[in-house]
């Protein structure tokens, strides 16, 4: 049992509760990088763990009323098949290809963390009037139950090749083209990503890709970690989090694509997440100036004068 690991857990299982997002798209960079280990292996277990994880954190918003239920629904009709398929490829890729697969394998993850990394970080930045039209429920008519399935379909089959995506992708799609409110984006992103990874994971546990060992450490930790994760998101803004977490996937993404062969330069690993971090962070001050400009402005505008009674 590898103390570290469980810090790690600790660390991820917070990020699932609070966000939804991180847990494929951090934690199997995590097991690939830092501790070595087979990426199919990786995605396995990362999956078995999450589904557990996420079981969790899908009954403590069930439980909050940040669920939307029908959309849960929906896209889990294009979901649960689609990550059962993916396992499915992968197996068959895997046989087919022996070690030589790694390699395609690490590139795969990469692409889909950098992707998500990617997206959250263009959405916070160059979308924010997005905010302006969030909703906490609708009437889904039949264009949003199709869909709600396609998203699905494309975000299962995705994790079931890669692990990656069934929290932050997911996320996406629920702000894109749902237009929810945080709190039910997160909500409805937990209780769907519950049931799609327990389709992937019972498919990994069947093609023999899951740590068991492995996993329970990791459960020492993102359990409780998603516990507090989810008890603080509704109450801590998410903003910040999200920008955060999407530059550690996009280091996560670099990092993978260097360990596949890549030859990425030390120092550009390095150097990307830095100035990501400086964009946001500059991203962030001015966004905070403006609001304290428009609050001065309001405070010093003369008040309105009544008009004189008419004697």
């Amino acid at each position: 049992m590898d103390p570290l690991i469980i810090v790690f857990g600790l660390g991820v299982g917070m990020l699932v509760g609070l966000t939804g997002m991180g847990g494929g798209s951090l934690m199997t960079p995590i097991l690939i990088i830092v501790f070595g280990y087979n990426p199919v292996t990786a995605v396995g277990t990362d999956l078995a763990y999450g589904a557990v994880t996420k079981t969790l954190g899908g009954w403590r918003h069930f439980r909050q009323r940040t669920v939307f239920f029908p959309l849960a629904i929906w896209m889990g009709v294009g979901s649960v098949p689609a990550a059962v398929g993916g396992v499915y490829v992968l197996h068959l890729l895997e046989d087919r290809y022996g070690k030589s697969f790694d390699n395609a394998m690490l590139i795969a993850v990469a692409a889909a963390v950098m992707f998500t990394g990617v997206a959250v970080l263009s959405r916070a930045l160059f979308m924010p009037r997005l905010l302006e039209h969030e909703r906490s429920s609708f009437e889904m008519t039949t264009r949003d139950k199709v869909s709600a399935a396609v998203l699905g379909l494309f975000v299962g089959f995705v994790l079931g090749v890669t692990s990656a995506g069934s929290g932050t992708l997911i996320a996406v799609g629920l702000i894109l083209i749902f237009r929810l409110v945080p709190t039910r984006v997160v909500g409805t992103d937990v209780f769907h990503a519950a049931v799609l990874l327990w389709a992937a994971a019972l498919a990994h546990v069947v093609a023999g890709n899951v740590d068991y060992g492995l996993m329970g450490t990791i459960l020492i930790g993102s359990l409780p970690g998603v516990w507090v994760g989810s008890n603080l998101a509704v109450r801590v803004p998410t903003a910040s989090l999200r920008l955060g977490l999407a530059i550690v996937m996009i280091g996560s993404g670099l990092g993978l694509l260097s360990k596949a062969g890549a030859g990425i330069p030390g120092y550009v690993l390095a150097a990307v997440p830095v100035l990501l971090a400086v964009v946001v962070g500059w991203k962030q001050l001015s966004e905070r100036a403006k609001r304290l400009a428009a609050a001065r402005s309001a405070h010093s505008s003369p008040p309105l004068r009544a008009p004189l009674e008419e004697q």
